[in-house]
């Protein structure tokens, strides 16, 4: 397709295509003639990955890191799935995500959980991260609420892990990233009606409420 299709098909301005071609994070068409490429699915596809991780709010350097993996992916898929996975926000200082960064909070729970524990994983650093805020603003993560968390994400995880498409490392990649992108949203807003439901059916009325002692 020339250009102008692809710019029709993806809904994205020619002046973004354009400039996602510069910056590398699309690849460039076929040449047709000195002034002409052809584009075909794999272009549409492409601009569609970028435009949903634009979306989420990653950077250009974020997206291009992503990509890069999707055609230049690391020798294990676990390994290229989490090198993906940690180009997302919410992102950490150089302190929170160095390999030798300590975080005793996120250890003492992923081992409480019976998961694995790597210190390098920025998702260690992000769970440090906000133990440590519900603890300084008095709500610590108790040991029945952690159960409980953990019970349901791991079935969360497993519920994706086993639709994850393994026979294409650019379909695991993008499943991933756009999983835990646009998912992440989707649980938030899951869990904050969860509780609208329950509290509706639950909570006393103002007139149900017991008089105060004497």
């Amino acid at each position: 397709m020339r250009v102008s299709e692809l710019v029709e098909r993806s809904g994205l301005p020619l002046a973004t295509i354009k400039y996602y071609l510069r910056e590398g994070i699309l690849m460039p068409g076929e040449p047709t003639s000195a002034t002409q490429s052809s584009y075909g699915p794999q272009h549409l596809r492409r601009l569609a990955l970028i435009k949903a991780l634009a979306g989420a709010g990653l950077p250009i350097p974020r997206i291009r890191a992503i990509v890069r993996l999707t055609d230049e992916p690391v020798d294990r898929l676990y390994d290229t799935l989490g090198r993906a996975v940690a180009n997302l926000p919410p992102y950490l200082d150089g302190r929170d995500d160095c390999p030798e960064a300590d975080h005793p909070r996120a250890r003492r729970v992923l081992e409480r959980l019976g998961q694995v524990y790597e210190p390098a994983f920025p998702a260690v650093g992000q769970l440090e991260r906000a133990l440590k805020a519900v603890e300084d603003i008095g709500l610590p993560m108790t040991v029945d609420r952690l159960d409980t968390y953990g019970r349901h994400i791991q079935a969360i995880a497993e519920f994706d892990i086993a639709h994850l498409p393994v026979g294409s490392t650019e379909a695991a990649v993008e499943y991933a990233v756009l999983g835990t992108a646009v998912y992440e949203p989707v649980l938030a807003a899951l869990r904050r009606l969860a509780h609208q439901d329950i509290a509706s059916r639950t909570l006393p009325e103002p007139g149900d409420r017991p008089a105060p002692d004497a």
